[in-house]
């Protein structure tokens, strides 16, 4: 019912002539008036038709206005209709109560005042028709409630899908990265050998040398792209942990320029260090703080022409160390500068350098240093102006103590007393470039291709030094370890050699009773210190 629809009136009366007073009175209204000369007639119109106010004489025949009134109040439909009793006899309080008792709301007496009859049937009318449009209101509301509640729970039930399927795809994506860095460095591991080999042989043809430099140089690059691959995927998870010590930023900075020497060189680029007097120490993983500065330096080398400038400094001041890298290559344009670090961003021109990478370098450099609760910034003068990379790390007290390395002369052995060392591996040529990398140093190297015999081998040969596989078929690296160490090679050193290094394979590998974890390909700088160590533990 809206506010202009007419409301039915029931006139209830057992003698005619006020029937048509009170319709004459109340027509004026434009109200759909309704006459019943009984109580019996007016309860058939009550059960026909939806009345909104009932007007009756309180002395009738048969049921009285009393009676009616209660009847009409039992009915759940009519609990709340306006019933005006209109009496030719003065009423008592007492009367008056017991019509309120039966369902009453007001009284009009006779004789009857037409104005008043008028102005009561009005407003009982209005209140009416407000009423039955606020319940209409409230029922549609209560209608749209339910359906923005069903789309909401539809969109939720959507929504908890697509997060299900995003994880999934997510895991799937890890999964997959995982698996590609672990068969892209299955080849990967020979050709390292194969290069640290020609390496330690180098003759004196320079183009053999030259090829000997491009197969390691091109190798390490693939190498780090597979590691930075993997690191970006275990900060987005969550996953990766820093080992933090007291760091002399020096040491970062020397490690850094090592890894990026031969691009520096390759390019003919003019490097220049400048490290101040006194050491500037900060809390952090070494190996992730070079990592930081190694990743700033490739990217200067590779966005410059040959033969420019890179330098890079390292400074204390206010409670902050600062390593700064500034080149004077491709620059980078204002609108850029914003969208830097984030993942996958490539602001280079191909035909600069078509060679610029996957776009995860330095969102892997500002996650690393928010890791060590750092800042990175970078400033531009635009294109072909060049850059600055200013990374800021907390400052610690210089007088706390550094690790100790091992002495120097260990880390640089790479022969030594000849060891019996066995390689178990079922990519063969993987397993044969180890064995004679580690030839070349002395050692006595027997090598098999399969769990099976490799722990054969060792039951027989008691070998000191073991580098296993994991991902072999039937008998696994792992089993192989564990049955070794069960028969009695409780001594022995184990490494474990695999191209799968997430924290989990890691952890399983230790559980299995390996003593490290060398993630493929391992370069011979690696192999050196992993003999040395091996060498310290035997003095």
């Amino acid at each position: 019912m809206t506010t202009d629809e007419s409301v039915n009136i029931l006139l209830v009366d057992d003698q005619p002539g006020k029937l048509l007073a009170y319709r004459a009175i109340l027509d004026e209204l434009g109200e759909n008036l309704i006459a019943a000369s009984s109580a019996r007639e007016a309860l058939e119109h009550l059960l026909r038709t939806e009345i909104s106010i009932v007007l009756m004489d309180v002395s009738m025949p048969d049921l009285d206005g009393f009676e009616l009134a209660e009847i009409i109040r039992q009915h759940p439909r009519y609990q709340k209709t306006a019933i005006i009793f209109v009496s030719a006899v003065r009423l008592s309080d007492m009367d008056r109560l017991k019509g309120y008792s039966f369902g009453a709301v007001d009284y009009v007496s006779v004789p009857v005042i037409p104005d008043l009859l008028r102005a009561k049937v009005r407003v009982f009318a209005e209140l009416y028709r407000k009423t039955r449009e606020a319940e209409r209101l409230n029922r549609e509301l209560e209608e749209r409630v339910a359906e923005r509640t069903a789309e909401l729970q539809q969109s939720t039930g959507r929504l908890m899908e697509l997060t299900s399927r995003l994880q999934e795809a997510d895991q799937r994506k890890d999964e997959f990265l995982a698996f590609l860095a672990h068969e892209l460095r299955n080849p990967l591991a020979p050709i390292v050998n194969a290069a640290s080999i020609m390496r330690l042989k180098a003759g004196a043809d320079p183009e053999l040398n030259w090829c000997r430099e491009v197969i390691d140089r091109q190798a390490s690059h693939l190498t780090r792209l597979v590691d930075d691959l993997l690191d970006v995927s275990r900060i987005t998870r969550g996953t990766i942990t820093l080992r933090s010590e007291p760091v002399d930023l020096a040491t970062v900075v020397g490690a850094a320029v090592e890894t990026c020497r031969p691009l520096v060189e390759t390019r003919h680029h003019e490097l220049s260090v400048k490290l101040p007097p006194q050491p500037v120490r900060v809390l952090g993983d070494t190996a992730r703080l070079t990592q930081i500065v190694a990743n700033l330096l490739g990217n200067a080398a590779k966005y410059q022409h040959d033969e420019g400038r890179i330098e890079v400094g390292v400074e204390a001041a206010d409670g902050e160390a600062r390593i700064t890298v500034r080149d004077q290559g491709l620059g980078i344009a204002p609108e850029m500068i914003p969208k830097i670090f984030d993942l996958f961003a490539r602001v280079g021109r191909p035909q600069y350098r078509p060679d610029e990478g996957l776009g995860i370098g330095l969102a892997l450099v500002k996650k690393l240093t928010e890791l060590h609760g750092g800042t990175i910034e970078v400033t531009s003068a635009g294109v072909d102006r060049g850059s600055e990379f200013v990374v800021a790390l907390p400052l610690i007290a210089s007088s706390t103590a550094s690790p100790t390395p091992l002495p120097a002369a260990a880390e640089d052995r790479f022969s030594g007393p000849p060891l019996r060392i066995l390689v178990v591996d079922d990519n063969h040529d993987a397993a044969e470039s180890l064995a004679k990398l580690l030839s070349l140093g002395g050692h006595r190297v027997m090598v098999a291709h399969d769990a099976e015999s490799g722990l054969a081998l060792a039951l027989a040969e008691k070998p000191e030094l073991l580098f296993l596989d994991l991902g072999m078929p039937g008998m696994d690296g792992y089993e192989l370890c564990r049955q070794a160490r069960a028969r009695g090679l409780t001594e022995a050193r184990i490494i474990a050699l695999s191209g799968y290094g997430q924290s989990r394979d890691l952890q399983r590998s230790k559980a299995a009773g390996f003593d490290g974890h060398s993630i493929k390909p391992v370069d011979l700088s690696a192999l050196m210190r992993l003999l040395a160590e091996h060498a310290v533990r035997r003095v």
